[in-house]
């Protein structure tokens, strides 16, 4: 039987760093979140979002065509949906945005094991990296219990370990803010509402593409863009060796299957199957793009690896071991050559650009 792909198992858990920064930013957190979303959110419109967007080598659909009939995806509604993400009158006390969780400089991830809510309340899982959501098929987050990105948006300003406002607070915040009012007609002719909140903050999470890094400019043709490390490491990757590639094509990195990828240990978290009632599911998460992965540590739906050696070397033992692992994921034979090179490739999905994007700014 073949392993299971080794980038697959490294992206049911994608989001980013090192144990040093993991120690900073809890440290620092509750000041930083305040400092950084105190005063820094403009009702003026930024750059344009919709003119920076190139569409990723590979994939089937444009970015406006993934965008629902009822929400078509215009720039007063992305411009929008990008104050309302930084804004953190959202969350219960005014101190967490969506932002807070999803931080432009980690891929939209953040250097957390999971994340901190109003109150400083831990959840229980990771935050996933935002990069092209837009193509995501089978459900967001980990477990896959959002079908859209609209139905996604509002969830964490309900969940009270995260910014436990509530929608219907929410809009009542909204609806006193002239300039948000103003906002909302111009971009859904009415005033703010549940159903127009949600596609705003989804218009500009659709607006993240990330589709710049070494690895696209290889895809479009420059065979220079790969060290020679990371050429080995794609070679590998594409390669029955690890089959990395049956759950993460070339262009869009992910098959968004869920996965149990050796990380489920008894009584820990069901996952997928909490969602569904399954026994199968048990322990299975979504397996995200792994754009960008490298600066989106730490990894897994816990983070609990902190490096993607450590992620690298745990899928070569063949996973934890235990019964409701995937029976796809077995003992690579890899040399240490062999990890140094699918790391150098994973590192080539860095795309800087997006990391630094001013219109991605509040």
């Amino acid at each position: 039987m073949k392993p299971m792909p080794l980038a697959v198992m490294l992206a049911t858990g994608v989001a980013a760093c090192s144990g040093d920064a993991v120690d900073r930013a809890m440290s620092d957190s509750s000041s930083a979140r305040t400092d950084s979303l105190t005063d820094t959110v403009s009702a003026e419109p930024g750059p344009s979002l919709l003119d920076r967007v190139v569409q990723p080598a590979g994939f089937s659909s444009s970015l406006v065509e993934t965008a629902p009939s009822d929400n078509d995806l215009t720039e007063e509604r992305a411009q929008l949906g990008k104050r309302l993400f930084f804004d953190p009158i959202l969350s219960r006390d005014r101190t967490v945005s969506c932002s807070t969780c999803h931080q432009q400089e980690y891929g939209f991830a953040e250097p957390r094991s999971v994340s901190e809510g109003v109150d400083q309340q831990l959840v229980s899982r990771n935050a996933p990296h935002l990069a092209n959501l837009a193509w995501v098929r089978t459900g967001l987050f980990w477990d896959g219990r959002a079908a859209t990105l609209e139905e996604q948006a509002t969830q964490p300003i309900e969940n009270p370990l995260e910014m436990d406002l509530g929608v219907a607070k929410a809009i009542e915040r909204l609806s006193e803010d002239s300039s948000y009012v103003a906002a909302f007609e111009a971009a859904y002719d009415e005033p703010p509402s549940e159903a127009s909140l949600a596609k705003a903050l989804a218009s500009f999470v659709r607006t993240l593409v990330s589709a710049n890094c070494e690895y696209d400019r290889y895809l479009a043709g420059d065979e220079r863009a790969l060290t020679d490390s990371a050429a080995r490491g794609l070679a590998l990757f594409l390669d029955g060796k690890t089959g990395c590639f049956h759950c993460h094509s070339a262009e869009t990195l992910t098959n968004d299957g869920f996965f149990n990828n050796g990380t489920y240990t008894e009584d820990g978290d069901a996952g997928r199957q909490a969602l569904t009632g399954r026994t199968g599911d048990l322990g299975k998460f979504r397996a995200p793009n792994l754009r960008n992965v490298a600066v989106t540590a730490p990894y897994m739906h816990d983070g609990s690896l902190e490096t993607l050696r450590d992620v690298v070397d745990h899928y070569a033992r063949g996973g934890s071991g235990h019964p409701s692992t995937d029976v796809q994921i077995e003992p690579l034979d890899l040399t240490d050559r062999d990890k140094d090179d699918l790391v150098a490739f994973l590192n080539s999905l860095t795309d800087e650009e997006f990391l630094s994007a001013p219109e991605f700014q509040p």
